[in-house]
């Protein structure tokens, strides 16, 4: 009996082990992932469709092929949705169209109604470069505009897409619906008077700890008529990064305003 009872022992223990490494090994590593993912993104993001599409976009300094990320809306009764708005997402020094998919911007934009569509700015991601002196930047985002028939979006702008971007609104503000600046470069520029007949409706956004050049932007920005201010708390230069919930909420609030 003795050795019975060792032998059923035995075998619980090992079938105990066998159930802890199957829930280790198989149910675990999900458990991570799933809590890994962006915070207040919704659940139903396969329903979106990305698209990774390329134009040729002309300037003087030649053509190049753009490359660029779109997010639909999704369909509904077995028919395309009319989106509720255009929006425009340039990127910064270091990154490109590829980290508003990878934050969940472009699905988030997509499932709220929006048209998403994320561009690489030329000697970016899969975009070759550009001479830069010879390109007019201002003109090369609004033939861009054209080319993918973005007629009046929400631009969104970080950091070193301000290069393209002020320029841009100085010129073609009325191209616009809104304006997301995130800490842009070249807001120095142009003078208050300058910012001052934009009538662009505008969200100022930076991150609390970005004391260079988020706060540069913000005292030339601030000139702008019709603009909001969002800061994130604990954020740094790039506060969509740090802080992605906010950041998005930030967003949608703001898109939801100038509808």
């Amino acid at each position: 009996m003795k050795i019975c009872s060792s032998s059923r022992s035995s075998l619980l223990i090992f079938v105990l082990l066998i159930g802890v490494t199957f829930v280790i090994y198989y149910f675990l590593p999900n458990a991570l992932l799933a809590s890994s993912k962006p915070t207040g993104l919704p659940q139903s993001l396969g329903m979106i469709r990305t698209q990774l599409l390329s134009v040729n976009v002309t300037q003087n300094a030649g053509t190049v092929n753009v490359f660029y990320r779109e997010a639909l809306p999704p369909e509904k009764d077995g028919g395309s949705s009319q989106p509720r708005l255009e929006v425009l997402l340039l990127h910064g020094q270091a990154f490109s169209s590829q980290t508003w998919e990878s934050l969940g911007t472009l699905n988030l934009l997509a499932q709220q109604g929006y048209r998403a569509v994320a561009m690489d700015l030329p000697g970016f991601g899969n975009t070759p470069p550009m001479e830069i002196g010879k390109m007019n930047k201002a003109d090369f985002l609004l033939t861009f505009l054209n080319t993918v028939r973005l007629q009046t979006p929400v631009m969104i702008s970080p950091s070193m897409s301000g290069q393209f971007s002020i320029p841009f609104v100085m010129l073609h503000s009325q191209r616009l619906k809104g304006f997301v600046p995130i800490a842009p470069v070249g807001t120095n520029a142009y003078s208050a008077e300058q910012y001052q007949k934009i009538q662009t409706p505008t969200l100022v956004v930076y991150g609390e700890m970005d004391t260079n050049l988020g706060a540069q932007s913000l005292n030339n920005l601030r000139h702008l008529p019709h603009h909001s201010i969002s800061k994130i708390p604990a954020a740094r230069h790039a506060c969509y990064l740090d802080e992605p919930q906010k950041f998005h909420d930030a967003l949608l609030d703001f898109l939801t305003k100038i509808q």
